[in-house]
């Protein structure tokens, strides 16, 4: 017995004192910062592309409260350039480096009560902030999920899916073209990313707060955790109140139109920030406009939101009804 556990320790020992090399590591490429044929050029997953394994140079983070896009599933991510951070700037959008990467992936689970059925990928949103603007682009996944290609021409893509409770849903995901992306993405006639506004990170995630995991992690700098705002979750009852609900509701889903700077800004007198105050939203006297738009049966052009859905939110519109009722 003594012999072979000799044997074994020199096995251990040799191993140790082998080429520092062989035993260092392996880091994942470094992401491209710019608009490739194939998803899997950018490098911002590892392994097979369609498992959506995020790079160890790139970071996965969520909002309160998400737009809805039919029902779809979300995966959120930034990549910054190497030994560089955003700067905090307030509530709203932090101050990104040069080169940054922004992915959001949607998909649908094939069966929402049994994930290992698989999903379907639809498409990989990409904003790279470029000279000092943003541009966008999307890719588009095949068929057999292996790889998305860039194509900023808009397309459809039918989808069905079964939900939590056993039901069979359909839709014909629409997937943007580059100048839809626009319409939603702008700032006086300027790209710019929505969903990354520090007040909307500002919760904790499995338990950690995801703001100051990015200060832990030296991705955020200069941060004022005393004047940090958070905004709610539209399905958090309990937390929150209905106005608070609903109001973050048009935040999340209108707000980019509907704001000074917006595509809607001369279109509508609507302003729909979460910050602004009741009296100078114009919700109360555009109450029935809004119910005619988002409540009706749908029908393309007409319903809110007109970009990126192609079926109501049920549970969307019941909230916003519900607070309506209330003015």
């Amino acid at each position: 017995m003594k012999k072979y556990l000799a044997f074994a320790l020199l096995i251990t020992l040799c191993s140790c004192n082998s080429d520092d090399d062989a035993m260092a590591p392996v880091e994942d490429p470094l992401v491209v910062a710019e608009f490739r044929t194939n998803l899997s050029e950018l490098n911002l997953f590892v392994g097979d592309l369609n498992d959506l394994d995020i790079t160890s140079r790139a970071f996965e983070y969520s909002p309160n409260t998400a737009l809805f896009t039919d029902y779809a599933h979300k995966q959120r991510l930034v990549a910054l350039p190497e030994n560089t951070a955003m700067q905090y700037n307030g509530d709203g959008l932090p101050i990104f480096p040069e080169n940054t990467v922004i992915a959001k992936t949607f998909y649908y689970n094939n069966d929402e009560r049994n994930l290992s059925l698989g999903r379907i990928i639809i498409e990989t949103r990409i904003l790279i902030k470029i000279n000092g603007n943003w541009e966008t682009g999307n890719y588009k996944w095949n068929d057999d999920q292996t790889d998305a290609t860039l194509d900023l021409n808009a397309s459809t893509v039918p989808v069905t899916w079964i939900n939590d409770q056993g039901e069979t849903n359909s839709t014909v995901y629409k997937i943007p073209s580059d100048s839809q992306c626009f319409t939603c993405h702008r700032t006086n006639e300027e790209k710019r990313p929505i969903g990354l506004k520090l007040e909307a990170l500002n919760f904790d995630v499995n338990g950690v707060n995801q703001i100051q995991q990015l200060v832990d992690n030296q991705l955020l700098t200069g941060v004022d955790f005393t004047n940090l705002n958070v905004i709610p979750n539209w399905d958090d009852s309990i937390n929150y109140s209905l106005e608070e609900r609903a109001r973050v509701y048009f935040d999340i889903n209108c707000a980019h139109c509907h704001t000074d700077g917006g595509y809607c800004e001369s279109q509508s007198s609507l302003r729909l920030d979460y910050s602004t105050s009741l009296e100078n939203t114009n919700i109360v006297e555009r109450k029935n406009s809004i119910i005619f738009r988002v409540a009706s049966d749908f029908e393309e052009g007409l319903t809110m939101p007109w970009i990126g859905t192609s079926m109501l939110h049920n549970e969307g519109v019941d909230l916003i009804l519900e607070y309506l009722d209330t003015l």
